[in-house]
């Protein structure tokens, strides 16, 4: 008999079931199965679904770890051993994998059961997930507006409680963004912290780093531990932790300085509820004996045209290694236009151009670093717009130029802690009068992610979320 109950419970409380004996691994599996068949086509957040292979994970017998028995998705641009793994891209839509990726591989060694990949937009490029191949991602909470990008699939699923924790990215905001459209729990860990080999040693110039959304702050730090550290091939490694993350949510933080901005970091105007939010937030800080005043980091440097150049840059690799896979040039009916477009406008470019780039990302990053002495925290809003509606972003136009103004409109603020590589949090602490969610940013200092463990558990006691539900809801 399957679960029911299991909206109810967050990864952590699912695998503490299963150690007591109370439900099976098996009996999760089906639920999480049946959630995606009622819930999945209002909201297309699992587009490759590999039931089998979390059947026979089960039946072979999950390894003994923090998260046994738990159903889980990986997105769709990591590579899991003999399942599809298409990128979002139509060239792709029969790739299967013969390697497992290192960080799908610590997902199995922590006893999840892998049981689908969730949606990502084309190449994790945009900040909406909106692929040609598989079509939209609706957000749960209004189906006509994004859930979010490029982990748009698992913000979605997990604020549909299809399960309660899934794989995310995040090179340019990918985890932030969608757990603030999605109204989900996602920290975006410091560089290096996670592995992402065994095939590269970095991705995106050491911008994107891997982890994943979740209902509630401890799943996050559970998953943490249980996966973070170096690979053999790692280039480079984070600052090692105080102690187990998992120890960090429930310990007090102290009293904190805390600098905040509702503006945009270009200091655009932003939507005013946004805005509202942002210092409704900044006054409960306070309220809690934080020391908050609002004061916002310089920019360096264009945090647009930098990712601009360096993401160009890695497209174009992924385009030129894709046309010598198949031999011969890829056209619009291959990929979209978007990555066409962004492959061949980095060909321009000289290879000056791209470490002018890199010394961009320093000098924002060295900004970054020289802002954090005066200050603990620093609270902005992850999106400085509501989410979007589908369709604002056409990556199949014509014209793309329309693209750029909406993201400087839109997440104009979360790209400089992916060249910093300092950790950033998105937390689900306000919903808009139309009942969209509309997430918080809170980033600290490299290695820092244990204090935002601590305050994010503190929020999430006065101020909690997890029993709030979107209209679409298994």
């Amino acid at each position: 008999m399957a679960f029911k109950e299991f909206g109810n419970y967050d990864a952590v409380g699912l695998a503490e079931l299963v150690r007591k004996k109370d439900v099976t691994p098996k009996e999760l599996l089906e639920e999480a199965i049946a959630r995606t068949a009622a819930v999945d086509p209002k909201i297309n957040a699992v587009v490759v679904k590999h039931y089998d292979y979390a059947e026979r994970q089960i039946a072979k017998g999950l390894p003994d770890g923090p998260l046994t028995g738990v159903p889980f998705l990986l997105k769709d641009l990591d590579l899991l051993e003999g399942t599809r793994t298409t990128s979002g891209a139509s060239l792709l839509k029969d790739f299967v994998a013969d390697h497992n990726g290192t960080l799908a591989q610590r997902f199995l060694d922590a006893g999840l059961a892998i049981f689908g990949k969730s949606a990502s937009p084309e190449f994790g490029l945009m900040p909406t997930t909106e692929s040609r191949l598989f079509g939209p991602t609706r957000n749960p909470w209004n189906l006509e507006h994004s859930s979010g990008g490029s982990s748009g699939g698992a913000g979605a699923a997990v604020a549909a409680r299809i399960l309660p924790v899934a794989h995310a990215s995040d090179g340019g905001g990918s985890i932030r963004i969608p757990a603030s459209a999605s109204g989900v729990f996602g920290m975006k860990p410091t560089r290096a912290r996670n592995p992402c080999g065994p095939d590269r040693g970095e991705g995106w110039g050491g911008f994107s780093v891997g982890h994943v959304l979740s209902i509630s702050v401890r799943d996050s730090a559970v998953m943490m531990d249980a996966i973070h550290g170096p690979e053999p091939s790692s280039l480079y490694v984070a600052p090692a932790p105080e102690r187990p993350f998992s120890q960090e949510v429930g310990r007090d933080p102290g009293h904190l300085r805390i600098s905040f901005t509702d503006k945009s970091p270009y200091g655009d105007a932003i939507d005013p509820e946004i805005a509202a939010a942002v210092r409704d937030i900044a006054k409960l800080l306070a309220g809690l004996g934080h020391h908050v005043e609002e004061r916002a980091p310089p920019l360096a440097a264009d945090p647009a045209a930098t990712m601009t150049t360096i993401v160009g840059g890695n497209t174009a690799l992924t385009v030129r290694l894709l046309e010598q896979r198949v031999g011969r040039r890829l056209t619009s009916d291959d990929v979209e236009r978007l990555t066409l477009a962004s492959a061949e406008n980095s060909v321009k470019m000289t290879p000056a151009d791209y470490v002018a780039a890199q010394l961009a990302a320093f000098q924002i990053s060295r900004g970054l670093a020289t802002f954090f002495e005066g200050c603990d925290i620093f609270l902005s809003p992850t999106l400085c717009a509501p989410p979007l509606r589908l369709g604002e972003l056409n990556t199949m136009s014509e014209d793309l130029t329309h693209i750029a103004p909406v993201l400087r409109r839109y997440m104009p603020g979360t790209s400089m802690f992916n060249m910093s590589g300092q950790p950033a949090m998105s937390v689900p602490l306000a919903w808009n009068k139309a009942g969209l969610p509309l997430g918080m940013m809170f980033a600290a200092k490299l290695g820092e992610e244990g204090l935002l463990f601590r305050l994010a558990g503190q929020l999430e006691q006065v101020r909690p979320w997890k029993d709030r539900r979107p209209p679409v809801c298994a």
